[in-house]
């Protein structure tokens, strides 16, 4: 039997201050606990998936960063990153790679059968305005999708699904800040696969799965939140296998699991309904009934 593709991910470690629930302090601890994992899962690749620190300022970010860097250095399997908001409120991507020492653009990698989408669509917050979703990242993920050959895994810092955030500490009364204005267009752009795919993201500090057009999107929780495990964080990250099954096992104080059909994510959904009051069908029914209605009246 062939070996599933074995990906390692980790999430929002935010290493730093305290902020919020986010225990920071306790980041580079978990880091070794993560390394361990590692060691012991023997992943194909490990996937990190942004906000590596929780921002001060350009000086102390670029330490912070450096530290984190200097945690995944052990890790001997090929590594994947990604800038999350906080990578990029003081630094540049250019300073990010410098530090982390692999360029952070578009990029796929082809492996055990798979073919690895990291989708570093924008990830700073603009200020004002929120995240901002550029035609340029639109158009290669959708050249991405489009020229696939291969089952896909389609990484990001911030979800597309658009799920609902209500309960999320963060995002249940923000949840603008949750994904990209124009988030339904990267779902388009996604349901055009004609192979199987799942999304995997960051970013909400929550173990979801929501499933849109039979494309699962999955977000991971966060090394070092702890407003699902208080008072100590969550100390998450993930496996995710790829074989006949897809199947993603979060593990720490947050355990979440899921199994899903690689063939299932092809099927299509139906368009939405429109809005009751706009569609001719229903509304000549109403008409219709409520004629009868004062007709019975008049009797």
């Amino acid at each position: 039997m062939t070996r599933s593709l074995r990906l390692a991910f980790v999430a929002d470690i935010h290493h730093g201050a305290s902020s919020l629930t986010k225990v920071g302090p306790a980041a580079l601890s978990l880091m070794q606990e993560f390394r361990r994992f590692v060691a012991d899962a023997q992943p194909d690749a490990v996937i990190d998936l942004g906000d590596r620190i929780s921002d001060v300022d350009h000086a102390t970010d670029l330490r912070l960063e450096r530290e984190v860097a200097e945690a995944f250095a052990p890790i001997a399997a090929p590594r994947f990153h990604l800038c999350g908001n906080h990578d990029r409120d003081h630094l540049s991507v250019v300073e990010n790679e410098e530090i982390l020492g692999q360029g952070l653009g578009h990029r796929t990698v082809d492996l055990g059968g798979w073919r690895l989408v990291l989708w570093a669509a924008d990830s700073r917050i603009h200020r004002p305005g929120g995240f901002v979703l550029r035609e340029a990242d639109l158009i290669w993920l959708a050249a991405t999708v489009e020229a696939a050959d291969r089952p896909l895994v389609v990484m990001s810092h911030v979800p597309v699904s658009g799920h609902g955030q209500t309960g999320n500490y963060y995002f249940e009364r923000n949840p603008a800040s949750s994904t990209y204005p124009g988030a339904e267009r990267a779902r388009a752009v996604l349901a055009r696969a004609k192979v199987p795919l799942v999304c995997i993201a960051g970013h909400v500090h929550w173990n979801t799965l929501t499933t849109v057009d039979a494309i699962p999107h999955l977000t991971l929780q966060s090394l070092t939140e702890s407003f699902t495990t208080m008072p100590e964080p969550a100390g998450a990250f993930a496996l995710l296998e790829l074989g006949e099954t897809i199947a993603w096992t979060v593990h720490g104080k947050d355990p979440f699991t899921a199994r899903i059909d690689p063939a299932g994510t092809l099927r299509r959904w139906m368009t939405p309904l429109q809005p009751f009051d706009e569609h001719p069908e229903l509304r000549q029914r109403r008409l219709i009934s409520a004629a009868r209605t004062d007709a019975a009246a008049m009797a």
